[in-house]
């Protein structure tokens, strides 16, 4: 599940976690976000934006042999 967490302090500092979006996709989901909050300070990528999806597929040949016994 993808989810956007934001924590906004007394000092008007806003803090966002972004969890559940795997790879690089996160920054594009908060892009719009950033700019409309302002300057970002800093940034901690977590385990979830090194990763890579696994994609994975297999074939399968089957063959029908018949004997005459």
């Amino acid at each position: 599940m993808e989810t956007l967490e934001f924590i906004i302090y007394p000092d008007g500092r806003v803090q966002e976690k972004v969890t559940g979006i795997i790879g690089t996709s996160c920054e594009e989901v908060t892009a719009a976000i950033e700019a409309q909050l302002g300057r970002v300070i800093a940034q901690e990528r977590t385990s979830e934006y090194f990763a890579q999806t696994v994609q994975q597929s297999e074939t399968v040949k089957t063959q029908a042999t018949y004997s005459d016994w």
